[in-house]
Order: C-alpha cells, then sequence, then structure tokens
C-alpha cells in the first residue's frame, strides 16, 4: 500500500501536467480570437467536448445521470459563468494576468466560507486575505485612468470559480466528475450558441479583431479555428481528467496548492511561444495572490473553519 507522501508526489504530478497543458492550451486563445469571438469559441469547444465524452460514455460505462439535477445545474452554472469571464479577459491580456485574476478563488472561498456560513478564520488567513487583495490591486493598478474593467472581469471569474467550488462541495460531493465535466461543457456550449445568436441577429456582432473577442458575430469557420477547436477540447479534457484523478489519490488539502503552478507554466509558455513577459508590478502582484491562496489552503488543512 502507497505511503501517504507517495501519493501525494502522484497527486502533484498529475496536476503539474494538467496545469503545464492548460497553460499551453490556453495560450492559443489570442489565436482563436482572430478569427472567431468569445460565444462561437465556446459553441464549436463544446460540441466537440460533448461528442469525445458522449463517444467514451459505451467504451469506459460512464454515468451520466445526475443524482440531483438541481445542484449540479446551480454548480454549473456558477462554474460556466466563471469560464466565461476567464476566456473573455484571456484575449485581450496577458494569460498571467487573467490566471492571477482566475486564482484569487481560494481568497472568495474562503470569503464566502465566513459571510455565508459563520466559518471561523485564524489570523494567518486573515492576513492572507490582506495580502491576496494587495496583490489584486497591484494587477488591476488603479490610478488616474482607473481600474482596467477587462481586469475586474479576471477577477470576477476567481468570485465564480470560489462559488462553484463551494457548491461542488456542499452540494455535488456524491456525483460523478464525468457527471460534472458533461453537465459544464453543455451549459457553457449552451451560452455560447445562444450568446453567439443575440450578438449576430441583432446586428451587434463586429468583426473579429483586438478588443472584439465579446461582441464578434457569426464568422464562417477556417481550418485554423476548427483545429484549434479540437485541440482546445482534447487539451481541456485531458487535464481534467488528471485534475480528477489527482484529488481521488490524495487528500484535496493537501494537493491544491499545487494547481498555482498554472501560473508558473502560462507565463513560461507565454514566453516561449510570444515573447511576453508581465513587468515587475504585474509579477509582484501575481506573487501575492499565488502566496495568499497558497497560505489560505495550508491553512484552512490545518485550522480547518468551523461553523456556529
Amino acid at each position: 500500500m502507497e505511503t501517504g507522501n507517495n501519493q501525494i508526489a502522484k497527486s502533484a504530478l498529475l496536476i503539474g501536467m494538467a496545469m503545464a497543458t492548460v497553460g499551453f492550451v490556453d495560450n492559443f486563445i489570442r489565436v482563436i480570437a482572430e478569427d472567431v469571438g468569445l460565444w462561437q469559441f465556446h459553441a464549436f469547444r463544446s460540441a466537440v467536448a460533448l461528442a469525445l465524452i458522449l463517444t467514451a460514455v459505451p467504451v469506459f460505462g460512464l454515468k451520466l445521470r445526475p443524482r440531483r439535477p438541481g445542484a449540479v445545474l446551480w454548480r454549473t452554472f456558477l462554474n460556466s459563468v466563471s469560464m466565461l469571464c476567464y476566456f473573455g479577459a484571456l484575449a485581450s491580456m496577458s494569460i498571467a494576468t487573467a490566471g492571477a485574476g482566475l486564482f484569487t478563488s481560494p481568497i472568495w472561498v474562503l470569503l464566502i466560507s465566513v459571510v455565508l456560513f459563520r466559518a471561523r478564520i485564524g489570523l494567518w488567513r486573515i492576513l492572507a486575505v490582506v495580502l491576496g487583495f494587495a496583490g489584486v490591486l497591484l494587477v488591476l493598478r488603479p490610478g488616474g485612468e482607473g481600474i482596467d474593467p477587462t481586469a475586474m472581469v479576471a477577477v470576477a471569474a476567481g468570485l465564480f470559480y470560489a462559488a462553484s467550488s463551494v457548491a461542488t462541495r456542499r452540494l455535488c460531493s456524491d456525483e460523478s466528475p464525468e457527471t460534472l465535466l458533461w453537465a459544464f461543457f453543455a451549459m457553457i456550449g449552451l451560452f455560447g450558441a445562444l450568446g453567439l445568436a443575440v450578438v449576430t441577429l441583432t446586428g451587434v456582432g463586429t468583426q473579429p479583431e483586438a478588443g472584439n473577442f465579446l461582441t464578434t458575430g457569426w464568422q464562417t469557420p477556417t481550418l485554423r479555428f476548427l483545429g484549434l477547436c479540437l485541440f482546445q477540447a482534447v487539451g481541456s479534457l485531458i487535464p481534467i481528467f488528471w485534475l480528477i484523478k489527482a484529488y481521488q489519490i490524495a487528500d484535496p488539502s493537501y494537493v491544491a496548492v499545487f494547481e498555482n503552478s498554472f501560473l508558473l507554466f502560462a507565463g513560461l509558455w507565454a514566453y516561449l511561444l510570444w515573447g511576453e513577459v508581465p513587468d515587475t508590478v504585474a509579477i509582484l502582484g501575481i506573487g501575492a495572490i499565488v502566496t495568499s491562496g497558497s497560505v489560505i489552503i495550508l491553512r484552512s488543512r490545518k485550522e480547518p473553519p468551523q461553523s456556529d
């Protein structure tokens, strides 16, 4: 039987592989944004992902029926909004900055637990929240021109991701991973189709160019876009499978901190692919957010929140 340290090491390896893969494929959103908009991307990617999942059902005997449909629907809605915000921000800002917004989620999880569930937290986690929000301010960099709305969207992605994480633990702990995976791609694909219809039929839709990812209407799919859609679908499904396995092998409170490696891998791929390097202030802000999230996760393991 494997020791706890071996289990944690295997989980860390799986999470590292998952974050390295996601960090790589997400770097190509800027290329996709040159061909289509946010809504068409999600509609097409979800169609490919759902086809792959349905193909796998008879092969692996997957069970897609939810035990608690209402709970799965609510969790999926929160997760889908989070990813819409994240990918919306990703098309017009660096992946390191967008990822920093998404990875404010441990801060939001803690605040949600305190506000909604009256959890008690110690001094270390209070200081971590303060540090995390200081990091957010460094990334957002409010000044004479105000806060960048795109960066605010990235932070909103972290808030909704945190809410979906809380819903997963409290409402969907007995659901199978494939059920939650299928539900996510079905809902975000539906959002994509509806959004595409609205921006196209109302005449709001614009041509794909910088800053128009959210409002771009229907575009004739190019071979490059179709190939990147397949690339994105596979590059999302496989890492999610690795993450699920990682959390099945070891205690989540021990391995969740390794998800912060996403920012390292995303930044490394951005440098290798595009020569992109965040400035010093952004690096300091990202570092503060990563440190804050790591402290919150590690201290939550040692001092679990208690509800009144």
